[in-house]
C-alpha cells in the first residue's frame, strides 16, 4: 500500500465521523429529540417495541452508537428513552454496552488520525503529558467518566490524542459510566407519569447531594492507587 492511501485510509474514519455530524446538523434532525415528539408519538412508539421487542433493542443500540461515534447531541434523551421503553436494569445495560462501543470508535478514529500526528511530532510536553496520563489512564479515566462534569465525547477525544490503549479506554469507560447512566435510565422510566401530567424531566437531580456525594466519593477511591503510587515513589526517593 503507497503511503499516500496508507493517510487516506488513517484519516477516513474521522472523515467519515465529520460528515455524519454535519448531516444530522444539516438536515436538523435534532427536531426529532424533544419531549414533544415523545408525547405525540408515545403510544405508537411504546406498541412498535411491545410487538417487535428485539429488533427495538437493536435499532436503539445501533442508534446509540451512532449517537455517540459521531457526537452528535441526544445521548442523554435516547438515554432517557431506554428507560422507558424497556425498565431500569435493561435499559441501563443497553445503554452502557452502546456507549462503550460508539466512544470506542470515536476515540479509534482520533487515535489514528490526530493522535498519531501528535506521536510523531513527539514534543517534549506531549511525551511528558502522555507518560503522565498513561501511566495511571485507567484511574484518571475512570474519575473523569464518574463525575458529570466533563462532556462525553470530548473525554473520547483527549484519550485519543493522549495515545491511551483501546483495553484500559473501553473498561474505564464501561465501569465508569454505570452510576450515570442508572440515574438518567431511571429517571426515563418515570417519563410515562411525568408526560402525563404535561412536565418534563428535571436533570438537576443529578447534582443533587444524594446523588453527587456518593459519585465524589466513588471518584476518591478512583483516585487511591495514584496517590499511594505517588506516595511511595516519593518515600523510596
Amino acid at each position: 500500500m503507497s503511503q499516500a492511501a496508507h493517510r487516506l485510509l488513517r484519516w477516513l474514519p474521522l472523515f467519515i465521523l465529520l460528515v455524519g455530524i454535519a448531516l444530522f446538523l444539516y438536515f436538523k434532525l435534532y427536531r426529532y429529540l424533544t419531549f414533544e415528539q415523545l408525547t405525540q408519538h408515545r403510544q405508537l412508539l411504546e406498541q412498535w417495541t411491545a410487538e417487535h421487542y428485539f429488533l427495538a433493542i437493536l435499532v436503539f443500540m445501533i442508534s446509540y452508537i451512532l449517537f455517540v461515534a459521531f457526537s452528535i447531541p441526544g445521548a442523554t434523551f435516547l438515554t432517557l428513552i431506554s428507560g422507558f421503553l424497556f425498565g431500569i436494569i435493561q435499559g441501563t445495560f443497553f445503554v452502557v454496552i452502546a456507549a462503550t462501543l460508539g466512544a470506542s470508535i470515536l476515540f479509534l478514529a482520533v487515535k489514528t488520525s490526530l493522535g498519531s500526528i501528535l506521536a510523531k511530532q513527539g514534543s517534549r510536553w506531549i511525551v511528558r503529558l502522555e507518560e503522565g496520563f498513561q501511566e495511571n489512564a485507567f484511574s484518571y479515566l475512570l474519575v473523569l467518566r464518574l463525575l458529570p462534569l466533563f462532556p462525553f465525547w470530548i473525554i473520547n477525544i483527549v484519550a485519543g490524542l493522549l495515545n491511551v490503549p483501546l483495553r484500559t479506554f473501553s473498561m474505564a469507560t464501561l465501569i465508569g459510566i454505570v452510576p450515570g447512566t442508572l440515574i438518567f435510565v431511571a429517571i426515563g422510566h418515570g417519563l410515562g407519569g411525568i408526560l402525563d401530567k404535561g412536565g418534563s424531566p428535571n436533570f438537576s437531580i443529578i447534582f443533587s447531594a444524594p446523588i453527587l456525594l456518593p459519585l465524589i466519593g466513588l471518584s476518591i477511591l478512583s483516585v487511591m492507587p495514584i496517590l499511594y503510587k505517588k506516595y511511595k515513589a516519593k518515600q523510596h526517593a
